[in-house]
Order: C-alpha cells, then structure tokens, then sequence
C-alpha cells in the first residue's frame, strides 16, 4: 500500500497534463508524432553525415548539403541549409576552424628574386599557372615539411613531396611530379614565395629548360600567394594533417590519402561544387 502510494506521488496523469495546460488529448498526440518524427529524422541525417566525414571529417555544413543532396533524396529526407545546421549544431558536429602559424620561408639569400607577374592577368583555363608553397607537418620526431604545387584554375595539387628537411630536393622533386602529369607546359607560369628552395639556381633552371616564367611574390608573401596559404590550411584543417604523427613514413601516407580525397572527392565552393580534379580534366 505504501509502495503504491510513493509511486502515485510520482507519476502524473495525461489528463491532468492536458487540463494544466489547457490542451485537447489528440493535440498531445499530434504533438508527440511530431516529436517522433523529428527524432527519426535526426537520426538518420546524423548517420548520413557520419557516412560522409569517414572520408571528409572536416566537411562543413554548406558543402555537405550539396555533396549528400543524393543521399537525403534516398532516404526521402528534405534537409535545407538551415535545418542541417541546426541538426549538427544540435549533436555537436560544426566544425571548428583553427589558425596556424609558422615560417618555413627564408628570403635573405644571395640568389635573384623574380617579379610578380601574375598580380593583373585573367586565369582562365588548367596549366596557366602553378602556385607553390612548402608547409611543417608534426611528428613525434620533430617537423617534416611538405612541398605542394596547386593549379590556380582548378585548385587540383598536381605535385607534392614530403620530406624531413627545407632542403631543395623536396620542392624539386613535388615540381617533376607535376611536371611529369602536366598536359602542358606552354604559356606555364610558375608562381611562389622568395624563398631560397624556388630562387635557387637548381630549380629555376628547371623551369626555364621547360620553358616555365617565374613569378614571386614582392610585398606580403601570404597575400600574394593566398591560394597556396588556402590549400595548406585545408589539408591541415579538414584532412587531420594537423595532428602529431608518430614518423615521417605515417605522415606520408597520412599526407597522400588527404591530397588524393582533397583533389577527387571534396567539393570546392569557389569551382561551383565540383572536386579540382573534374574541373582540371574537363577543360585541360
């Protein structure tokens, strides 16, 4: 009897709810379908990004509403920007952006330094103009450091190496791999910072037996190179290329697998949501 007591005392009845609030039952009911429902929907847009960020752990929301269009259509889900938001605000999935620091850049060095002379020309098509850079990557052994060349029409990285050292052999090495893939060097200009790897006499002459014009930043080398900066920053902030690997071995594979998912599967605001490799083989 006690017990029945202490458990009534507890517990209140729908009846009571709906009078204390001034509703009807069935506008109860239709409340808590609606809740349902809404539950239900989460949980399945909760696993549909999930499914994606396997991949693109960084992925925000603008570009994961139109790269999962196809996977909510499937699932019979009409999901908008805002609703999205709201979702993954919701289960704390918004991505966070973090800012780096670091110079990997020695200008004071004996050798020529060339003009910027893409400051004013129209970028209009793949293979016009190359943006290098070289950024740190962290192992548990110290920094490695890794050397991209990016297609500025396209975004695509066509060379990359990663190396332990800011010696020239890796900045060489990223530029004959992007050399041995490029359609086409006619008309190339190559563009990067003053530092001593791409003023050297090694590398420049690379560029001039293939007939390549050097281009380099004059004033503030991270404005004037502001794409190279922008593909750094992505691989570091969406590819997990920011975290502490435990060697230079898993810092290459880990560096390889984010370029190849940044050039064929992340979509890019700025090339109409399509990947840097669609847009580099449709108009190469």
């Amino acid at each position: 009897m006690i017990k029945a007591k202490e458990k009534s005392r507890g517990s209140v009845s729908l009846s009571a709810i709906t009078t204390c609030f001034g509703l009807k039952r069935d506008a109860y009911y239709k409340f808590k379908r609606r809740e349902n429902v809404r539950s239900e929907v989460e949980k399945k847009v909760v696993s549909i990004v999930k499914q994606r960020r396997r991949s693109l752990p960084r992925e925000g929301v603008r570009k994961l509403e139109k790269s999962l269009k196809g996977d909510f259509a499937n699932a019979n889900l009409k999901i908008g920007r805002d609703t999205l938001f709201n979702i993954l605000r919701k289960h704390d999935m918004l991505t966070l952006r973090k800012k780096y620091s670091s110079r990997t850049t020695n200008s004071f060095h004996r050798f020529r330094k060339y003009r910027n002379i893409i400051k004013e020309i129209e970028i209009t098509r793949p293979d016009q103009v190359w943006a290098s850079d070289v950024t740190y990557i962290r192992t548990v052994k110290g920094f490695c450091y890794l050397a991209l060349l990016t297609d500025i029409y396209s975004r695509k990285i066509i060379g990359y190496d990663l190396s332990d050292s800011l010696e020239l052999k890796g900045c060489v090495r990223a530029l004959n791999k992007a050399l041995y893939q490029a359609g086409s060097t006619k008309g190339l200009i190559h563009h990067s910072d003053r530092g001593i790897q791409y003023c050297s006499d090694q590398y420049t002459q690379i560029l001039k037996r293939n007939n390549i014009a050097i281009s380099m930043t004059e004033d503030n080398h991270c404005y004037e190179n502001a794409l190279a900066e922008r593909v750094n920053g992505i691989l570091k902030d969406e590819f997990y290329l920011d975290q502490t690997f435990d060697g230079l071995a898993h810092a290459k594979r880990a560096a390889k697998n984010a370029i190849k998912l940044y050039n064929e599967v992340r979509l890019h605001l700025s090339l109409e949501y399509n990947t840097p490799n669609m847009v580099y083989l449709k108009t190469a």
